[in-house]
């Protein structure tokens, strides 16, 4: 690749790449040119994002980039570009049926490869959790991930970036939970202040904010059990460090709702609205319906609820198709007050209810493969929420692979908890 390594401090900084972007040392002097191309690219790419110098590179500016991506990772990752020519390093997900997924899942193609109506055969998704610059959100390693945004700004962070770019959706995030419990590589993560809670020693680098530290850690920074594959090849940090706003899901007045296949992925700006005609509920026989049908998936409490304001728990959800019991019974249904919480596979449908394969399917019902270490389940049947996953640091157990909060809405912007990710579909 042609890279030559001018000073001390250079040597310095691509020896940390060679931990910190591979996870573990380089086998080759390929690898060892890979990162540290890698890691002056990526420099590269960041000054230039900070100094607004872009639109004047030539187009094969981030080539290297690229190659040395794609050397280290035998091809399983690459770099694309946005629409003004600043890189992101992607992750390449090829087209899966069900059973690639799931034992017995038979020849059906997956959701997240359905895009409204049309069959992908490959998704990219960022290797990293987001940082933002101009106004449009990059995958880069060692970056701090973006926080305080509500959810629409993580929509129109990934739709700045141009055609085909969006935030990564639910389907898209369930098929990847699906292949990491499917081939026994369930990520760890970033679940208590800086590490793994399970195991300690397993640790990525600290992030700051504002000159404070904080519990979140520098996106791909932690070792390879981080990623969703147990490889350096893999998406990073899914568990951990800071839940993620996902596209096409969310509980509105209890009922589950989403847009239906992928579409998500190729939605205008008011494709994810409050009032958009495009979103679903969903029956007891697995069909989409209008919203507030009878027979239509709800999350009931197990106790009633009340009308104090403050934030509190008050016991167990239940999945049925009426709501009787609200978890908080004033007139403020878009604030935080009471909610209801589960270990994820202890969600449980009334008796004689079978909940349809397509909840199960994109995650927000509990299946074979569901063990207690993929997280909780949270939810406010009252007012619209937007489905944020994964889990964030400190919260130990309860992070994983399925964790799911009906939590904020969408325009909730006071979290430093909270990040997304894009993906991109051609």
């Amino acid at each position: 690749m042609n890279i030559h390594i001018r000073s001390d401090e250079e040597r310095r900084r691509c020896a940390q790449a060679e931990a910190d972007l591979l996870n573990r040392r380089a086998e080759t002097p390929e690898e060892r040119d890979g990162a540290e191309c890698y890691a002056m690219k990526s420099a590269e790419a960041i000054a230039q994002l900070r100094e607004a110098r872009t639109g004047r590179l030539p187009e094969n500016r981030f080539d290297e980039m690229k190659i040395a991506i794609e050397t280290i990772t035998g091809g399983a990752n690459t770099v694309l570009l946005d629409d003004i020519g600043m890189p992101s390093v992607m992750v390449a997900l090829p087209l899966m049926r069900m059973g690639d997924l799931y034992e017995d899942g038979g020849e059906a193609i997956h959701p997240a490869w359905i895009v409204d109506g049309a069959v992908k055969q490959v998704i990219y998704v960022s290797k990293y959790m987001n940082f933002v610059a101009r106004n449009r959100a990059y995958s880069l390693p060692m970056r701090d991930p973006h926080v305080f945004f509500p959810f629409e700004e993580g929509v129109m962070f990934s739709l700045n970036k141009g055609r085909g770019w969006h935030l990564m959706t639910n389907p898209e995030w369930m098929a990847v939970a699906a292949w990491s419990k499917r081939n026994g590589t369930r990520p760890h993560g970033n679940t208590d202040r800086g590490g793994y809670h399970a195991a300690p020693h397993e640790k990525g680098v600290p992030s700051c904010m504002n000159g404070y530290e904080v519990q979140r850690t520098l996106s791909g920074s932690g070792p390879v059990t981080w990623n969703h594959n147990h490889d350096a090849s893999g998406i990073a940090d899914l568990v951990g460090n800071m839940f993620e706003w996902v596209g096409g899901l969310r509980l509105l007045n209890g009922e589950f709702q989403i847009i239906p296949q992928n579409t998500a992925a190729v939605y205008s700006a008011d494709m994810l609205k409050a009032d958009s005609h495009w979103w679903r509920a969903i029956t007891v026989s697995g069909d989409y319906a209008a919203h507030g049908e009878h027979d239509t998936l709800k999350v009931d409490g197990l106790v009633p609820g009340d009308a104090e304001e403050r934030d509190h728990l008050l016991g167990a959800p239940l999945v049925r198709t009426k709501i009787e019991r609200r978890s908080y019974t004033g007139d403020d249904i878009q604030g935080n007050q009471g909610y209801l919480e589960c270990n994820f596979c202890d969600l449980k449908a009334e008796e004689g209810l079978e909940v349809p394969q397509i909840a199960r399917t994109l995650g927000f019902f509990p299946d074979e493969t569901c063990l207690p270490e993929d997280g909780i389940f949270v939810a406010r049947n009252y007012g619209e929420r937007i489905a944020v996953r994964g889990g964030k640091a400190g919260s130990r157990e309860r992070a994983g692979l399925n964790a799911l909060h009906f939590y904020n809405p969408r325009f909730y912007d006071g979290s430093a908890t909270i990040g997304f990710r894009s993906a991109y579909i051609d």
